[in-house]
This record gives C-alpha cells, structure tokens and sequence, in this order.
C-alpha cells in the first residue's frame, strides 16, 4: 500500500539576521533563539512523506508576507502563504491586492493576526476588523483565527457574520493540554464548529502538553473532540514547526497526528492529512493528487 499524501497546513520559518522574533523570550524558548529556514524543513518534511506546507506569518510586521511569498514563489515545498497585514487600515484591500501582485503573490492562500496577543477578548469584533475580514473574503482569500479559549465566542460571532469568508482555527484553538481542561474548551470549539465556514488544525496540540512527559493519551481526548466537532472533512494537519520541536521532532509529530486519526477509515485519514488543506486553501495546484471534500463533509 502506498504512503498516503501528506501536506503540512502550519509551519513557519524565521531568519534572527534578518528580523528578530519578539516573542522568542525566556529559558523555556531558548531552543527557538535561532534562525530556521525551508533548507532545514525540508530533509525532515521528505523523510515523513510530506510532499508540500502552508508556510504561516510569525509577525504582525508588513514586510514579512512578501518574503515568505518570494521563498514560496523559489521552492516547490512550499504551496501556500498564510501571511499578515493590518485588518484595520482603510485600505486593506489595496494591500492585499499589491500583495497579490508581488513575486510569489499566488501562493498568498490566507491572512492571520496574532489575535491571542489582544488584550480586548471581543477584537474580532470591532467594525474596523469586521471590515477588515470582508475584504480578506472579497479576495478570495482564507482568515487563519490565532486565538485563546476565551476568544472563541468572538470568533464564532465573526464567523456568523461573515458566512462568505473562509476561517480555519489554528492549533485547535489551543486548549489547556497539559492540564487536561477540557472545559470551557470543548463547548466554546463545538459552538464553532457548528459554523459551516470554519474548520480547524490539528496542529499545535504538543506545545499545549507538558513538554518534557507528555503521551499520546494526553493528546487523544483534544484531537478527538476537534474530530468529532468538524468532522474529518474540516481538520487538517499542521506541525507547527519549529515551534512543536520544544515538545517533539517533526517526524514524531507527523506519526503523533497518525496515531491520532487511525480511528479513522483511509479516506477520512486522507482528508485530515491532505484533502482539507487542498480544498481550504485552495492550494493550485493541489500537491500531486489530493482528495476532495465531498458536499456532505463540509456541513457539521
């Protein structure tokens, strides 16, 4: 039997010479404090089967998106940009367009903010961002929702009033892993899903875990919730790295997500580890021969 087809919808890279990486503070992210680029990916993604990524911005400044769309523009690892610009500005559209326009500017698949940075739980909601996200879904283009527990009510509010615009939920909206809380977590994640226009990563579950002892089973009952709440049809995998390499190396998060999803039938399997991220993103075109979501899948 052949290796499934296997795309990476979340991983990031980071060059320290040329931008720092504010965020990269204290003892327990000194492993990050270096500079991590497609060169170093892409041995690790060959190795697991992972046959294309969806690169995703790591700072909310402009000149980042271009660069990671001229790396993606250069390297056919890379089948999608998920990058930045400022939501509220007046002339979000132009941006986008210009962004659109630049080297690489047709592997721009999405925008994302670090909304779990705002202190105002309701961010989603001011009419400026809500405008904000009427013009990422007028160019056609996905909104990557980077929030907290408490922030999911906002985001399924935002996802109700604008039906027509694409949201995937990164890291599953990162619940507390390592101190096995499901709730609120769980509730606020179904009330999302009920959404049809949002689906969710399954990604980013490690760093939420207690990095040094985590297992599988710490894993299983936060995979397992995402699962049932979207619906394999709406999950797909993300690694998350280099981030996840705090807790694991690529390869273990790539069998981890395996293990995870071997519930599964092969077909639902395939959607999670490559449908998904294809029809979401509408990734062109799709890395070899992914399968698509069948009309049913898309409704909770």
């Amino acid at each position: 039997m052949s290796e499934p087809i296997i795309i990476d919808a979340h991983h990031h890279v980071w060059n320290l010479a040329v931008r720092d990486q504010e965020w990269i503070t204290g003892p327990d992210l000194a492993p990050l404090r270096r500079s991590f680029g497609l060169e170093d990916l892409r041995p690790q993604a060959e190795r697991a089967a992972v046959t294309a990524t969806v690169v995703v911005q790591t700072v909310t400044v402009a000149e980042e998106t271009p660069e990671l769309l001229a790396q993606a523009a250069s390297d056919p690892l890379v089948a999608g940009v998920v990058g930045w610009t400022d939501l509220t500005a007046a002339d979000v559209a132009e941006r986008l367009a210009q962004l659109r326009e630049m080297p690489g500017g047709e592997h721009l698949v999405g925008v994302r903010h670090q909304v779990q940075g705002e202190p105002d739980p309701d961010w989603l909601l001011r009419p400026e961002v809500l405008r904000g996200l009427a013009a990422v879904a007028d160019a056609g283009l996905v909104y990557d929702l980077l929030v907290l527990p408490h922030q999911l009510p906002a985001a399924t509010a935002a996802a109700r009033r604008l039906p027509g615009l694409a949201f995937v939920l990164d890291h599953a909206g990162k619940p507390a892993v390592a101190v096995a809380e499901l709730r609120p977590w769980a509730s606020h994640v179904r009330t999302l899903a009920a959404e049809p226009n949002v689906s969710c990563k399954l990604s980013g579950l490690l760093t939420e875990a207690d990095w040094e002892r985590w297992s599988i089973e710490d894993l299983r009952p936060f995979a397992d919730t995402v699962l049932d709440a979207f619906g394999p049809g709406r999950v797909m995998f993300g690694s998350d790295w280099p981030v996840c390499t705090l807790a694991a190396d690529y390869a273990t998060v790539v069998s981890t997500t395996r293990r995870l999803i071997a519930r599964l039938d092969t077909h639902e399997q395939a959607l999670v580890l490559a449908g998904t991220a294809g029809d979401v993103y509408r990734l062109r075109p799709p890395p070899r021969s992914t399968p698509r979501i069948p009309a049913q899948a898309r409704r909770p």
